[in-house]
């Protein structure tokens, strides 16, 4: 399935069927995915330049869009952090993008967790969804031996729904993975 079938599959069945979950009168009160944002926090950057290059750049080869470091606001001395310094790296995915970065992620990444039983399923409370990842290495587009160091990444999907229920419906015709259902 490319982004292509996977926005085609959102239009004629998910939508559809959220429809009908909840009883839709309009097409623009069926929730969709907005966007994907994959954040990865990196502490240690305050002492080695290279960990962000590196953490750019695999970024950049999971996802297909150039990453951009995050900035720290304010000096923090106990820290060794000064204001604008580089202490984390981010993507924004959305269109076609999003939608293939979601079909490798729910089809290639996630199985490939070590005793994978599925993923939590806590809301933000307006419909978006975080899900941790603690290895990088779960992407096939990384290299293992290349990696100097494992790190983590939040990836976020911020969806059009109103309420966690709707949104974790949405996700949930979409095909993640939830251990428990609500």
């Amino acid at each position: 399935m490319s982004a292509i079938t996977v926005k085609n599959d959102y239009k004629e069945r998910i939508a559809p069927a959220l429809t009908k979950q909840f009883n839709y009168t309009s097409a623009m009160q069926v929730p969709r995915l907005l966007k994907i944002v994959i954040n990865e926090g990196l502490g240690d950057a305050t002492g080695d330049k290279k960990i962000i290059e590196t953490a750019i750049n695999e970024l950049t080869a999971i996802t297909g869009q150039k990453a951009v470091p995050t900035l720290s606001k304010k000096d923090i001395s106990n820290f060794k952090l000064r204001k604008k310094m580089p202490i984390g790296v981010r993507v924004t995915l959305r269109r076609e993008r999003m939608y293939e970065f979601m079909e490798r992620f729910i089809r290639i990444a996630l199985p490939r967790i070590r005793d994978f039983k599925g993923i939590e399923s806590k809301f933000d409370g307006r419909g978006n969804y975080t899900v941790g990842i603690q290895e990088q290495i779960i992407f096939p587009e990384i290299n293992i031996d290349t990696v100097n160091k494992m790190v983590g990444m939040n990836i976020t999907f911020v969806t059009s729904a109103p309420t966690d229920e709707e949104g974790y419906a949405l996700l949930k015709e979409f095909g993640l993975p939830f251990k428990n259902a609500k």
